[in-house]
């Protein structure tokens, strides 16, 4: 492949590894350090005029330092020449503040900010020329931006694991843990040609679910739980234990994103789950170590070919429904 550069980012970088092999490249050399006052300071270390450059970084870890780490990464290729960059962020950062928050009063509500749009002007006044990111956790990010966005789906990856790791697969129920997730479920439930259902969950406040109600029969079934992140897992380990006592025989959870902040993996551990199981946006190796329920999908593969058709200039929409992983 001519003409390309692939970047790392700190945020991940056995991910960005994995899409280099994939693709039979060797990452770009870049040196990233904090000063004394904790500045971001990036040095690119190869040239990159008139080169197809890709930076990996996802939205994860210490978000606020990698977000800005990113953006001088973007800047110092752009301004170094760069035919063209393009930013390839698995997790997108900030994606949960898409709209103003509709709790509490009219006034308050006037005031929330829309964090996501911000980032999004962010990245392109750095220079990026595309996005390519995964599983949004609201589509509507994508009209934020003034340049192409790719949202990739983990869901050919889910779908592979589901058939190949779950025995009783043709007689499970995929179940969404809210209402906003109706659409991810129904697709992977139509492509099984089996049965969804979903929880409805009220929220006090954020992070903290007051009441949920399940709409569907699971009895008997092995009930998997889809959803695009968890945070600190109060929502699926609450939801676990409904399909519980709603007489699910096993429950598993499968996640693209798996953040696990705060006391989500003691709630992990302590809850009905046969498998909590992420793709490795983010990285989960020492989350791991620390509950054995949790596996991880391995999506280099998507990210590899969404990078070489793009690269090529074929078309990345509708395709992942077919890549082989």
């Amino acid at each position: 492949m001519p003409n390309i550069v692939l970047f790392s980012g700190s945020s991940h970088h056995d991910l960005s590894q994995r899409v280099a092999d994939r693709l039979g490249l060797e990452l770009g050399k870049v040196v990233t350090k904090k000063f004394s006052n904790q500045e971001t300071s990036v040095e690119i270390g190869e040239s990159v005029r008139g080169e197809d450059v890709y930076i990996i970084q996802s939205g994860c870890g210490e978000i606020n330092d990698n977000l800005m780490e990113l953006l001088i990464m973007i800047n110092a290729c752009k301004i170094a020449s760069a035919s063209r960059v393009t930013a390839v962020i698995p997790c997108f950062p900030y994606a949960r503040q898409d709209k103003k928050d509709k709790k509490g009063s009219v006034e308050r509500w006037s005031r929330a900010p829309i964090s996501a749009k911000l980032v999004a002007n962010m990245l392109s006044v750095a220079g990026a020329d595309h996005i390519i990111t995964m599983d949004l956790h609201a589509s509507q990010i994508q009209g934020f931006f003034d340049i192409p966005v790719d949202n990739l789906y983990a869901e050919p990856a889910v779908l592979q694991w589901i058939k190949e790791n779950i025995l009783e697969w043709r007689n499970c129920i995929i179940v969404s843990p809210d209402a906003g997730g109706a659409k991810r479920v129904t697709s992977i439930a139509d492509r099984l040609n089996v049965e969804f259902a979903l929880i409805h969950k009220e929220r006090k406040k954020a992070n903290e679910v007051d009441r949920m109600v399940l709409v569907g029969d699971v009895k008997d079934r092995v009930a998997i739980l889809v959803d695009d992140m968890a945070d600190t897992c109060g929502t699926i380990c609450h939801a676990a234990d409904k399909l519980v006592s709603a007489g699910a025989t096993k429950v598993y959870a499968i996640l693209t994103h798996g953040i696990f902040s705060g006391p989500a993996i003691s709630r992990i551990n302590n809850a009905s789950f046969e498998a909590v199981v992420v793709t490795n946006t983010i990285p989960q190796e020492e989350k791991m170590k620390h509950c054995p329920r949790i596996q991880f999908i391995d999506i280099s593969m998507i990210l590899a070919e969404a990078i070489r058709r793009t690269h090529n200039g074929e078309s990345v929409s509708y395709l992942f429904s077919h890549v082989p992983l």
